[in-house]
């Protein structure tokens, strides 16, 4: 049979409009920039702590402290951060968690055995450690917890605090150049009670139900940056 009479030019009509059409882009469906936010914050204090270890090794301990204190602040904001964007996720719990093991486990353990433990050589390691033992007890505590305890309390001292505890005592002895032979049962004892204490069952408070919703007296931000 025949085709009817202008089918055949409709077909390439139809065609020639398909060919020519405006190809649409795919869109990308992944996560938006404000919910990976907090995850660079996560990775920022990864680093941190990584350079720390590093400038240990170069027997550079101050900036070593420092480097751990500032990953103690950036682990302060990711969180908050991640609540403020509504971006928390079981990923980001996770990555922080072993972000926080290396930064304020293993970088700090390094730092008081290379500045005031290795030239005693043996049993001189077993207080860094402790430390790192503990660090990694209290934060897989804190992530079974979650939920559970009440959340305006840490069971246990932080582990970024327990570092910065540590930290301000390397800093401190160091950039007064105190040799760290004449103060490493002070640096144990430190590092002893820092490392315990993350592991008891003592609360501290948390500043998670604090709501900056009224003005701040300019006086009290000064006082805080002092």
């Amino acid at each position: 049979m025949n085709a009817p009479q202008g089918t055949a030019p409709e077909g390439r009509i139809r065609r020639l409009r398909r060919r020519f059409r405006p190809r649409t882009r795919p869109r990308f469906e992944g996560q938006s920039f404000n919910r990976l936010i907090p995850n660079i914050m996560t990775m920022l204090g990864l680093c941190c702590g990584l350079v720390a270890i590093r400038a240990a090794f170069e027997t550079r301990f101050a900036e070593a402290a420092v480097l751990i204190v500032v990953a103690g602040v950036i682990d302060g904001l990711d969180g908050r951060l991640a609540r403020l964007l509504k971006a928390t996720s079981r990923f980001g719990a996770e990555f922080d968690s072993l972000a926080d093991f290396l930064s304020f486990g293993v970088a700090p353990a390094l730092v008081l055995y290379l500045w005031a433990l290795q030239d005693y050589r043996g049993i001189a390691f077993a207080p860094a450690l402790l430390f790192a033992v503990c660090c990694a007890l209290r934060l897989a505590r804190f992530n079974v917890n979650t939920g559970v305890v009440d959340k305006r309390y840490f069971q246990g001292l932080p582990s970024p605090a327990a570092a910065a505890l540590v930290m301000g005592f390397v800093w401190i002895m160091f950039d007064n150049a105190v040799p760290a032979k004449a103060v490493s049962w002070g640096m144990f004892a430190v590092c002893l009670f820092s490392g315990l204490t993350m592991v008891t069952n003592v609360p501290f408070y948390s500043f998670k139900d604090m709501h900056m919703k009224k003005s701040v007296p300019f006086a009290t931000l000064v006082l805080v940056a002092l």
